[in-house]
């Protein structure tokens, strides 16, 4: 038996089917998998077919080996950066649909019929609908497909009526959606997109998509009885940045639909206005100052008059409509109006 070592490119890439498949003997995967450290298009191969893999084999659990897809690209791209790495503003995109994935392979059958139960606020009151797992997953693919749109990607097309074919839809969307950033010109990042009441830059587009990827994963997990976990600290403080940042902008809408009282005292673009400091504690957490009357306006230390605390997942549950605004636990102080604009504002930004 000649040493690892000593075999040519061509020999190990033709072992990468038999790796995946588990069916090499271990001199063999010992040579694989060291030659994937060193071969970043050998790697790539190899996480495309052991992902064929896991279609062929629906009655096994894929959480036997959850940390292989990430140890995989961990070790080999500590070893030799990736040429064209994914763009960090589209990392938590990447995040939350790789676990979503996860989770919708997992589940049965009978599972992708489950009622799920959908939570948003209209802007008034808290609004409910009921939907299939299946819908839900048609949902996210039809939103993600305006902003494939301007990435030059062709629209996926799924179908309620078809769970496999609907996931298969969802999934090939969401990882173009994840090669188009990546090979994306940095131009192409200055681009807005919008949809609905909603207009934001290419990547607080993509950053928008991970959250409503994780709400509605949460969604489906909890109508399928799945064990689902949090972001990570890191993606889910980028998450509440962006709410936090859109609430001035949320703030005025609701003025201009006669749900929120006039505007105090309008500021001019850049110049100190009326603030309130919205802190956020634990997981993701920090603090931000939130103009209340001009979007543009600068809010900072020392133009905030009033004070609002709450946990980083409770100030997530409320951005996506989870719970009314009347009942968010947060520690409040200072001007009563301007906590309850911030706090109805938080909750006007979620939808189905």
């Amino acid at each position: 038996m000649t040493t690892h070592a000593a075999r040519p490119h061509r020999v190990l890439k033709s072992l990468l089917g038999a790796w995946a498949l588990a069916a090499c003997s271990p001199e063999e995967t010992a040579a694989v998998e060291e030659h994937l450290t060193d071969c970043a298009a050998c790697a790539e191969e190899a996480l495309r077919l052991r992902d064929a893999v896991s279609l062929l084999h629906h009655e096994e659990s894929l959480d036997l080996d959850p940390g292989l897809r990430s140890r995989v690209l961990a070790h080999c791209l500590g070893r030799r950066p990736a040429k064209i790495p994914v763009p960090g503003w589209a990392a938590p995109y990447e995040a939350e649909t790789a676990r979503l994935d996860t989770l919708l392979r997992d589940i049965g059958d009978a599972d992708w019929r489950a009622p799920v139960r959908l939570l948003w606020f209209d802007g008034r009151a808290p609004a409910e609908r009921e939907v299939s797992v299946a819908a839900v997953v048609t949902h996210l693919t039809a939103v993600d497909a305006v902003v494939a749109g301007h990435l030059g990607l062709p629209p996926a097309v799924p179908s309620d009526d078809d769970p496999a074919g609907a996931h298969t839809a969802w999934r090939d969307q969401s990882r173009a959606l994840i090669r188009g950033a990546s090979f994306a010109e940095a131009a192409t990042a200055e681009r807005t997109v919008k949809y609905g009441r909603f207009s934001l830059p290419l990547p607080d587009a993509f950053l928008d998509r991970a959250f409503e990827c994780w709400v509605h994963a949460e969604d489906v997990a909890d109508a399928v009885a799945y064990p689902y976990t949090p972001p990570t600290p890191t993606h889910l403080h980028r998450m509440i940045d962006l709410a936090a940042r859109m609430l001035p902008r949320a703030i005025a809408g609701r003025r201009r639909a006669g749900l929120a009282p006039p505007a105090h005292a309008l500021s001019a673009s850049d110049a100190p206005g009326r603030a309130l400091h919205l802190e956020i504690e634990g997981s993701g957490g920090g603090h931000w100052y939130i103009s209340l009357d001009s979007p543009a306006a600068k809010a900072a230390p020392g133009t905030e008059v009033a004070h609002v605390a709450l946990d980083g997942l409770e100030f997530c549950r409320l951005a996506a409509g989870r719970m009314p605004p009347q009942e968010a636990a947060a520690g409040q102080d200072g001007d009563r109006e301007a906590v309850r604009d911030v706090l109805f504002a938080t909750a006007s930004l979620s939808r189905m």
